[in-house]
């Protein structure tokens, strides 16, 4: 046997267009059927094979999801065949998706017959030749580029669980990322995949179904952070001829990729998520709503739902069980606002992605009027592993109203940048300093944005707050979707400000009067304050600089009261959370004229020190705009109104002579 879609002998007579109930139970514990040693053998062995327990051939396993190959994973897969062949080694080249720790990839592992699988980091087409010859013909730990080993620690290597960026995470959503082959549901079933659905379908009602979700105190993942049992629950009472299903995995904040690895890592876990869902609520027809600026993701997917299809795990009757589902990707243009549920339902109808008012809410009236539930892909990926160990082995995970884990795209200024999956209740400090290993380059932390555009800017101070919906929204901030920037000292809140509002600012859909134009009015209101005084300029721009800064909060207050959808309502957060704890900042550029970080170009000065300047007359070439004089051997001067602050006299100043205040 090959797959799993093989027949073990005559006596089993699984095919799609004649399904097996226990088809999934054969897979992870078979044969069930029939009692024959030779069939339970062969399946058995099948299970190792796609585990990687069992085999005689070397397996060389690249991590291929979109971080892996934006570093050159592609290449290295090239050069790793090219240099199997001069060293006439046969050896099984796989795919993987990412593991998380994005910082160091491409990430390439090695299993040899009989040993244990190792990873090794930062491999470049480059070192290929020696790295294949030591671990495949010197049979040699690589330890130049080591990560660790999936087996039990030892002398040459640690366990990769050891490693400080994965020590203090808890893994259940990225259990199977960088382990499984994302393109292979035989790989999915050999890892118990769709045993969830298996005993949702086969034993339990949809009633008991949502009852294990609600006691689990799983919340969307989304942002909101809505009961998805309560969800789930009001669109099972709906009374209709057909109902919805919707996996939100339009994943638009700037900083965040949680969904997109995931769907490029473990795709059918996701779909399994989804048809449990499905079941519970009553629908047959489920749609993945997925940007098309994410192509991997939606080939992984694609490929995934023409598995189940081909494997009869999905499409009509189920396994024989009665239970049919269709699930079909629905590719978004990219607009923020398609998040907001409505909206979503909008494009999928092949309108504009605006939303609506509500009530009726979308388990009430969705897609095309009918009970519609939208969940988004982390939701969906909980659901699973919530079935297999419980609801309430599941709620023990997490804080008193904040249950399970939560999964964070860590980025900015820290060293260990990627996916990390953590308990909910673990501090910010935590995930920054411990699993981030802190900020490089010996500089001060500062902040850490959380929550996306609609998030806020949290700094040292709140540090120790832990991460849980009720706690983010304490201060200011909110889960969102699982953005995680950190900044450092050289970051400057103003300028946060006016990146997040110009971001809202574009992907407002217009509709409403405090969206439109008030994120319009607060953002011009940002745009004016690192602005330098010019006589050339109109003095009313002086005026309203402090004139829009006095009114600046309460605007911002109509905008989160008067909006009418969760963008609107959000948009002033990173305003509000900036003047509630950088307001120093801010009133350092309004009145002192200065940007302590450096970033706003029209509140620096330029200036010569004339003691260690020796007229050597390199920035005065270097300059575009001749804003330096002065003569060959003599001290040099910088002409303030001519200076357009692009800084190229500093990075080509041998001597640092220039000063920047």
């Amino acid at each position: 046997m090959k797959n799993f879609d093989q027949l073990c002998c005559e006596k089993c007579w699984h095919t799609p267009q004649n399904p097996c109930e226990h088809f999934i139970q054969c897979c992870t514990e078979g044969p069930l059927c029939h009692s024959d040693e030779k069939c339970r053998i062969e399946i058995s062995s099948l299970r190792k094979r796609l585990r990687y327990e069992e085999h005689e051939l070397p397996i060389i396993i690249i991590g291929m999801g979109t971080c892996g190959l934006a570093s050159g994973a592609g290449k290295v897969k090239e050069a790793i065949q090219e240099e199997l062949k001069k060293l006439n080694i046969e050896a099984i080249v796989e795919s993987t998706g990412c593991i998380g720790y994005c910082a160091v990839e491409p990430i390439v592992d090695v299993k040899l017959p009989g040993e244990d699988r190792v990873s090794y980091c930062e491999i470049i087409p480059k070192i290929v030749p020696k790295f294949l010859h030591t671990v495949l013909v010197e049979k040699k730990i690589f330890k130049e580029k080591l990560l660790g080993t999936h087996g039990k620690t030892n002398h040459d290597a640690r366990n990769i669980n050891e490693i400080p960026f994965f020590e203090f995470q808890r893994k259940i959503v990225l259990s199977n990322c960088g382990v499984i082959n994302p393109d292979s549901i035989d790989t999915y079933l050999a890892y118990g995949g769709f045993k969830a659905f298996d005993r949702v379908v086969r034993l339990m009602k949809p009633e008991e179904v949502i009852k294990e979700i609600s006691i689990s105190g799983l919340r969307g993942r989304g942002g909101g952070g809505f009961p998805t049992g309560k969800k789930w629950e009001l669109a099972h009472k709906q009374t209709a001829d057909q109902k919805y299903l919707i996996c939100n995995a339009d994943e638009g904040d700037p900083g965040a990729f949680m969904d997109r690895s995931l769907l490029e890592s473990d795709p059918f876990r996701v779909i399994e998520g989804m048809m449990i869902a499905a079941y519970a609520i009553g629908a047959s027809q489920a749609y993945i709503y997925c940007r098309a600026e994410y192509p991997l993701a939606i080939e992984k997917l694609q490929n995934a739902i023409n598995l189940c299809e081909r494997y009869g795990i999905l499409g009509n009757n189920i396994l024989n069980t009665g239970f049919s589902l269709h699930i079909k990707i629905k590719k978004g243009a990219g607009a923020f606002v398609c998040g907001e549920e409505t909206a979503l339902i909008a494009s999928i109808e092949g309108k504009r992605g605006m939303p609506r008012p509500r009530p009726p809410y979308p388990v009430q009236a969705g897609l095309w009027g009918k009970p519609t539930v939208i969940n988004n892909v982390e939701t969906f990926a909980n659901v699973p592993p919530i079935i297999m160990m419980g609801g309430q082995e599941f709620a023990k995970i997490g804080t008193d109203k904040s249950k399970g884990t939560k999964v964070f795209a860590l980025s900015g200024n820290v060293k260990n940048t990627g996916l990390v999956e953590v308990p909910m209740g673990t501090t910010l400090a935590d995930v920054v300093f411990k699993i981030g290993g802190g900020i490089p380059n010996g500089k001060e932390f500062k902040a850490v944005q959380i929550g996306g555009p609609s998030g806020g800017c949290i700094p040292e101070h709140l540090i120790d707050t832990p991460v849980d919906y009720e706690s983010l929204k304490e201060i200011g901030a909110m889960m969102g979707s699982g953005g995680f920037v950190v900044m450092d000292e050289d970051t400057c809140m103003v300028d946060v400000a006016k990146y997040f509002l110009t971001f809202i600012q574009q992907e407002s859909c217009g509709k409403c009067v405090p969206c439109r134009e008030g994120t319009k009015r607060m953002l011009e209101i940002i745009e004016r304050i690192p602005q330098r005084y010019s006589s050339g300029k109109d003095k009313n721009e002086q005026l309203l600089r402090f004139k829009g800064m006095i009114h600046l909060q309460r605007l911002a207050d109509v905008i989160k009261d008067t909006s009418l959808c969760g963008l609107g309502q959000s948009a002033p957060n990173p305003v509000l959370s900036g003047l509630r704890y950088f307001r120093e900042e801010y009133e350092e550029h309004l009145y002192d004229r200065r940007c302590s970080a450096g970033v706003c170009k029209e509140l620096l000065t330029f200036t010569i020190d004339n003691e260690k300047c020796t007229g050597c007359g390199i920035c005065l070439r270097k300059c575009s705009v001749e804003a330096i004089v002065g003569e060959k051997g003599q001290a040099h001067y910088i002409l303030d109104e001519k200076c357009i602050k692009c800084g190229m006299c500093v990075e080509n100043c041998r001597f640092e002579a220039i000063n920047v205040n």
